[in-house]
């Protein structure tokens, strides 16, 4: 113990005595180690650690399947499932709608989320104030009762006596039975929840409006529960073909279904990005030791002299290592929090699951500790190797010059080449996302986002709206918005252009033959839309026309699809003329009523909706034929749309002042938050490439220079035998190059596998991406050559005379 012991004041001494080399590798320890914390904590908050609710493990969403993807599921089938499957404690069913909740002043527009009774029990969420939603009021007409969640019952004054005291929800009185604790809940975007009560009509297998959520039984495997599910899934589809035809179920763990694939990938990807900034710091450091190694050749010599074993000197170099890792990991884990909260602040909002707990805790502090002492190792067992087997002999052979020897000039260029072959990796990471985000900002969005205000406008839920009233209600808005001054045009529709069309409906094509599995029918996004839609958001109409006031509910049934639609499925016919079969939507109605006939019309330019995600074939229908009772709309301004804020809103609220404006953004916010995402994962990969970039800049210019440093006398005997300055430059640019050029073409290796990695997450870019692999690949090389140029520079300045008289 006292040998180590005196390791370790000795290797203190040794970092006091240059406190230049010893800032320089605590920097870039403190970096390497810093990123990997604040990455780390992040992956594991959202992959790894436990969510927040009783045997987490257990809990688990069950989705419909049709085609081998996922849907919602149907009242209908979620009795069924409740009452024939054997594997679960418990299982609920949960959607969301929007509400109006009124306020002192105004209403305001909340997200009301609906289950089944003991739902939050099953979850075992705990409760502030009162208690869960009991089974009696999970039926129609005593289901007037709403639990709060902490957030909203700050908002409305922390009474700590709401428990049997009324909010107004669209216009009704309901009771609020209980609060929720803060956490986790207050961390959803619902704020008020109430019971779910299917009426005999809802509990039909047409509509799908519902997500599922079961407990598993103890014991209970995820393989034993599909199989359970699919044997039920096909008796329902035997007892109704019609409707059941090809639809199974999933099971999936809710841990895993609150973290989408793309998301999932992408953390992945950064943590493989930091453990190289990490990797590529514990290079570099190691370069610093063992060129600082090469200065203490004479005291290593002089220590073997006097009876040191190389296991000693082995031992007293990876000391050295660990003491100031040690202390690069204190000063890490500090950057590390510094970094986190730089990362949570800069976040889309959404990017995560709203559970996910991100905070430095105990896991995290251990990977810190680890990756420290890992860390120390790396960067250790290079220079403790080198200096434990250093000769005496060569020292003295050497006639006191300070040479570095041949094994010291090998592992410092293996050192650089591994170096700048990593960092190559990583900033080709780094150009594979910028090349995909340039190609996400170029994307043709088939609409016009400059001077486009927007929002949603329901109207109370709960009610039964006649078509005439829906028409009545939207007219008025319309027609107050465009009498207002500075307004160009306004329109309604159900969806809302770069986000969605509101409805997904099955089709076929008159004179067709319609597959006789119900599931394997076409689909395609359905959108309702006032006349101006098209002139607002500046959509192209390429073929026919577009809609006029003249297409009404007394008039032929007519239709819109984008390009996409008509180039599927008319790919040599016009599809002018041609008649669409739809099932028919009744505002109020518990499912989609019988096929309509809707003739083509027109075909307009395709339009993106969420997530820049490949355009979907789209169906466009005349609101005035179809209304609709939960609309967006969009006004086109003549000015600044975001300074038409307040006299939009005073327009509608001349309408009705009952109803609340949600999601009020210019359409340009829309493509802005749109971007947030891939603008992130961009912002990380440059971080991480700009680091390594300069760790890497860094080692090779260390290395340069020391070597510049130990050949003092060479240069000078060859400048003295008639070698140019020139000529000393190119030399040292040279072997600069080499070792640059080397580790660019290793690093190729990895950049190709990187690539390959994160195909998934990119846009319209291949995985051997030639452009961003070139581009990198010369701010690489030009970097390295810049680091040489100064040792160079100062390898040309040697004066011969001077040198000669030094040895």
């Amino acid at each position: 113990m006292s040998r180590h012991w005196y390791d370790i004041r000795y290797a203190l001494r040794q970092l006091r005595k240059s406190p230049a080399f010893t800032l320089t590798v605590l920097l870039t320890l403190a970096i390497g180690i810093g990123a990997t914390t604040a990455i780390y904590t992040v992956f594991y908050a959202a992959l790894l650690a436990p969510l927040p609710y009783s045997d987490p493990d257990q809990l688990v969403i069950v989705w419909s399947k049709v085609r081998g993807s996922r849907a919602s599921v149907s009242p209908g089938d979620f009795t069924d499932w409740h009452q024939q499957s054997h594997v679960f404690q418990d299982m609920k069913a949960f959607y969301s709608v929007n509400v109006n909740i009124a306020g002192d002043e105004a209403p305001e527009l909340i997200e009301f989320q609906l289950g089944t009774p003991g739902l939050y029990g099953m979850m075992g969420l705990r409760f502030q104030l009162g208690r869960d939603f009991l089974p009696e009021e999970g039926v129609a007409g005593k289901d007037q009762v709403v639990i709060l969640t902490n957030r909203r019952w700050m908002q409305l004054g922390a009474d700590r006596q709401i428990i049997g005291k009324q909010v107004i929800l669209d216009q009704k009185p309901y009771t609020v039975v209980g609060v929720l604790a803060s956490y986790p809940a207050d961390r959803w975007t619902m704020q008020v929840a109430g019971p779910l009560a299917f009426k005999p009509e809802q509990l039909n297998r047409d509509n799908h409006p519902a997500l599922v959520m079961a407990r598993l039984k103890p014991g209970v495997t995820l393989e034993q529960a599909n199989a359970d599910m699919d044997v039920v899934t096909g008796q329902i589809a035997e007892a109704y073909p019609r409707s059941n035809k090809g639809w199974g179920a999933s099971v999936v763990p809710l841990k895993a279904n609150s973290v989408n694939d793309n998301a999932r990938l992408t953390l992945w990807l950064f943590a493989g990005a930091v453990g190289f900034v990490l990797l590529i710091a514990c290079v570099n450091v190691s370069n610093l030791f063992v060129a600082k190694g090469t200065t203490r050749r004479k005291e290593i010599s002089i220590r073997y002299a006097v009876g040191a074993r190389r296991r000693d000197v082995f031992v007293q170099v990876v000391t050295e290592s660990l003491a100031i890792a040690c202390v690069g990991g204190i000063l890490g884990g500090a950057a590390g929090y510094a970094l986190l909260q730089s990362l949570i602040a800069a976040m889309p909002q959404g990017m995560l699951p709203s559970d996910t707990d991100i905070r430095l805790n105990l896991p995290v502090l251990l990977v810190t500790l680890a990756a420290t002492t890992v860390a120390g190792l790396l960067f250790g067992c290079a220079p403790a190797w080198y200096a434990s087997h250093v000769e005496p002999t060569d020292l003295l052979k050497e006639s006191g010059r300070s040479g570095t020897g041949k094994l010291s000039h090998r592992l410092l260029r293996l050192l650089v080449v591994g170096e700048f072959a990593l960092a190559l990796t990583l900033l080709a990471g780094a150009g594979l996302a910028m090349h995909s985000f340039w190609n996400l900002t170029h994307v043709d969005l088939g609409v016009k986002t400059e001077h486009v205000l927007t929002f949603r406008l329901p109207m109370a839920k709960g009610g039964t709206f006649t078509p005439e009233q829906i028409l009545g209600h939207y007219g008025q808005v319309l027609s107050g918005i465009q009498s207002a001054p500075g307004v160009n045009s306004a329109a309604v529709m159900t969806g809302m252009p770069l986000q969605g069309t509101g409805f997904r409906m099955p089709f076929t094509i008159a004179g067709q033959p319609a597959p006789a599995d119900p599931s394997q029918r076409p689909t395609a996004g359905l959108q309702m839309a006032t006349p101006d839609y098209f002139k607002t958001f500046g959509i192209q109409v390429i073929k026919g026309r577009a809609f006029t006031d003249q297409d009404n509910a007394g008039s032929v049934r007519v239709a819109m699809i984008n390009e996409k639609l008509a180039n599927h499925f008319f790919p040599a016919q016009d599809p002018l003329g041609q008649q669409l079969m739809i099932p028919q939507l009744t505002p109020g109605a518990t499912k989609p009523g019988p096929p309509q006939s809707w003739e083509i019309v027109g075909v307009f330019h395709d339009v993106r909706g969420g997530g820049f995600n490949p355009q979907f074939e789209e169906i466009d229908i005349p609101f005035y034929q179809s209304p609709w009772p939960n609309v967006g709309i969009g006004v086109r301004t003549v000015g600044d749309p975001s300074a038409m804020t307040k006299t939009v809103s005073a327009a509608v609220l001349a309408v009705d002042s009952r109803v609340a404006l949600a999601n009020l953004k210019t359409l340009d916010q829309i493509h802005d938050e749109a971007l947030s995402n891939p603008r992130f994962v961009l912002l990380l990969y440059a971080c991480f490439a700009v680091i390594a970039l300069a760790l890497a800049v860094v080692g090779i210019y260390g290395v340069m220079a020391f070597a510049v440093g130990q050949r003092t006398h060479d240069i000078g005997v060859r400048m003295a035998l008639g070698a140019s300055r020139a000529q000393v430059v190119r030399t040292i640019l040279g072997e600069g190059a080499v070792m640059a050029c080397t580790g660019l073409v290793l690093g190729l290796i990895g950049a190709y596998f990187v690539g390959r990695a994160m195909s998934g997450t990119l846009y319209g870019v291949r995985s051997f991406d030639l452009p961003a692999f070139s581009a990198v690949g010369a701010l690489l090389l030009t970097s390295a050559l810049l680091a040489c140029y100064v040792p160079a520079r100062r390898a040309a300045a040697v004066d011969p005379t001077k040198a000669l008289r030094a040895e």
